[in-house]
């Protein structure tokens, strides 16, 4: 009888449409008197108007009545709850509360809050976030939590200020708050979330007499009559719970289901007359919509953390490498200080080389982006990587049909795929020394709905096909708690001295920059696999093809000497002042300045005789392209040089309509910055 219920619809009229169809009884009844009062000569009249009646007086009653779903089982989840609680839709409108709600908030209709932080909070508990809002009680604001359940429906708890449930002495003597539900009454039968009706005290030991069909969906033979409820909940979060519920707190209580443990639930239990009913409403998707947030977001930070890092330690190089070169004039080869000085530039190598792997996986290297073929990247560097391989070791590769082409920077591409090679080689190394190892590059053209099978998730994925470049090994595989880590800089496995901790930093970095997605797992037959899935090249109708080329070099000249006067803006003392000296001694005129401001009032003072300015790009205050945008007037066509450490990328938009235009990244030395300063004064 009550599955019944719970599947009719609510017919309810609308007072609108009930105000409308009596002003027109009256209307239809003036429109008729003169009829009447003319007899039958108006015979044809009357029947119109009673015509037109009929047909107005049905449509108010099909449009008028509004058909609405029964939420039985809402409300019966509101009513399991200890605190105040009810069933909103997503216009904010009640569809059912228990009798604390009523008791706290009165009987209006709709949330009363803060217009936008109130439709702020439901869009982000749509979105599966889990938020709270401050609500209008008839004792003043109280703060709600808000949850998504489905069909459109958002629970709303009006968070208690102390415990709703009383301490307990022993987590075996479980007392479930008590509520006015009838006794053993059956469980809503039609309710998308699980719910049973259990014969027992405790929770987890009462056995199961009646369930839903959501709950046998969610938990499978688990769920039939008769079963402990226990059996439903894996061990670990069963102990768990019992300890909250005997510490006093409110649900709901985040259990793992037992025949699944990747699925997480919210339980909530209510206690009636001689019957214990409790409800599972499923959260998993929820919860990895929440883990993969706070994965992205903690990816970011570390992100944001290297590149700030990465470009303050291009400065310390670059400052180092102006004052090597100066040395080295000083003590040229024969003395006895030059050894130590080429061993210093050396050093300063390697870790100039860190500092662009931090930058790859900050996502702020400067990128070359050219249309390129999955399968000839990897048939092109299958010799070097087969190099990179002992000989007991054998590299496969499998080339998919009808692969397409993506825009990425081919050197970068070839790094990563590099990295993952390198990585499985060392796995197998550490793993099975000795006795050889198969590592299998395979590429495919893959549909947006066989990536996500295969791990691919991107929120921010567009739908079209995609090119799958896969690196595997008979290695190890990865275990589970080094899986979250494995792309973080620095995290490595490796015994100390083997290994940076950059290699997948790097490559995780590059495959974010070319905005594709990397997923890391284990093969089916042991091993780690690593993926990248890039977005296919979709080109433009009308637009002229992207040629792949390589760019011609323009050959540096042999002299480094020149002259021209060059306004150099750097805040950094240890760069600008040993980069103006040496670039003074090849016969250069050099205008020094610390910042923007003062570099704006030199331009204007030296108006229309400065041959060349090079500048930072990120300096306090007025920053490089701002500089050039409010100098340009007083420097006329000259070139003007950007040298930094971050990305080009970071700052090209802010530079747009402007010409002559030149990047140099840090760290840089005096032969390449002489190099590029005598091109650019004799191109211009």
């Amino acid at each position: 009888m009550m599955a019944a219920k719970a599947g009719q619809k609510e017919r309810r009229f609308d007072a609108v449409w009930l105000g409308a169809s009596v002003f027109f009884a009256l209307a239809a009844a003036v429109a008729a008197y003169p009829a009447i009062k003319a007899g039958p000569d108006n015979l044809a009249g009357m029947l119109l108007i009673a015509g037109l009646a009929l047909v107005t007086f049905l449509a108010i009653f099909a449009f008028g009545s509004v058909e609405r779903p029964r939420d039985d089982g809402y409300e019966r989840l509101a009513d399991a709850l200890p605190e105040p609680a009810a069933i909103i839709s997503a216009d904010a409108r009640i569809r059912g509360a228990n009798k604390g709600w009523k008791e706290t908030v009165g009987p209006a209709g709709r949330l009363e809050g803060g217009k936008a932080a109130l439709y702020s909070a439901l869009s982000a508990a749509r979105r599966g976030d889990q938020t709270s809002v401050a609500l209008k009680t008839l004792a003043g604001e109280a703060v709600a939590e808000v949850v998504a359940l489905s069909h459109g429906r958002l629970l709303v708890r009006i968070l208690p200020k102390t415990a709703l449930v009383t301490d307990l002495p022993a987590a075996n003597d479980l007392s479930i708050p008590a509520h006015p539900i009838a006794s053993r009454e059956p469980a809503p039968k039609l309710a998308p979330f699980g719910a049973a009706v259990l014969d027992g005290e405790d929770p987890f030991e009462a056995v199961i007499t009646e369930a839903n069909a959501a709950l046998r969906d969610m938990a499978g033979d688990a769920a039939a009559e008769g079963r402990p409820f226990g059996d439903l909940i894996d061990h670990a979060s069963r102990e768990d719970a019992k300890k909250r519920i005997a510490e006093g707190q409110s649900a709901p209580f985040e259990v793992r289901l037992a025949h699944d443990p990747t699925r997480i639930a919210h339980l909530y239990l209510t206690h009636g007359d001689g019957s214990l009913v409790a409800y599972l409403v499923d959260v998993s998707e929820q919860k990895q919509m929440e883990l993969q947030l706070l994965q992205s977001q903690k990816m970011q930070a570390i992100g944001q953390l290297a590149g700030g890092v990465a470009h303050d330690f291009n400065n310390l190089l670059t400052g180092m490498e102006f004052s090597l070169d100066e040395l080295l004039q000083r003590h040229p080869v024969g003395d006895p200080s030059y050894e130590g000085l080429v061993q210093i530039r050396q050093t300063g190598a390697r870790a100039a080389d860190l500092v662009r792997k931090l930058l790859a996986f900050s996502r702020k290297q400067t990128v070359q982006r050219v249309i390129l073929d999955v399968g000839e990247l990897i048939s092109e560097s299958q010799v070097l990587l087969g190099r990179l391989l002992p000989e007991d070791m054998k590299l496969d590769t499998h080339y998919g049909r009808d692969l397409p082409k993506v825009r990425a920077d081919k050197s970068q591409l070839d790094t990563a795929v590099m990295n993952l090679v390198v990585n499985a080689r060392d796995a197998i190394k550490a793993h099975r020394p000795g006795t050889g190892g198969v590592i299998t590059v395979r590429t495919a053209r893959l549909t947006n709905a066989q990536a996500a099978a295969l791990g691919y998730a991107d929120p921010k994925a567009s739908g079209g096909d995609l090119a799958m470049i896969e690196v595997a090994d008979n290695g190890p595989g990865i275990p589970d708690d080094v899986r979250e880590k494995i792309f973080e800089p620095f995290f490595t496995t490796k015994a100390v001295g083997e290994g940076t901790g950059l290699g997948l930093a790097t490559v995780y970095g590059i495959v974010k920059q070319a905005d594709g997605w990397i997923e890391a797992a284990n093969g089916p037959n042991g091993g780690a696999v690593f993926r990248l899935f890039l977005p296919a090249h979709v080109p433009v109708e009308g637009a002229v093809e992207e040629p792949v080329a390589i760019k011609a070099v323009r050959q540096a000249p042999r002299d480094l000497s020149g002259v021209g006067r060059i306004l150099f803006v750097e805040d950094e003392d240890i760069v600008r002042r040993p980069a103006a000296k040496l670039l003074r001694a090849r016969g250069y005129e050099v205008i020094e300045a610390c910042d923007g401001e003062e570099a704006l009032e030199l331009a204007e003072l030296h108006a229309g005789n400065i041959d060349l300015l090079i500048s930072d790009v990120i300096m306090p205050g007025m920053d490089g392209p701002t500089l050039l945008k409010k100098a340009r007037g007083f420097l006329g066509d000259a070139p003007v040089m950007f040298i930094s450490g971050y990305a080009e990328s970071d700052f090209s938009d802010l530079l747009e309509g402007e010409t002559g235009v030149t990047f140099l990244a840090k760290p840089v030395n005096i032969k390449i910055l002489a190099e590029h300063v005598k091109q650019q004064l004799q191109a211009a």
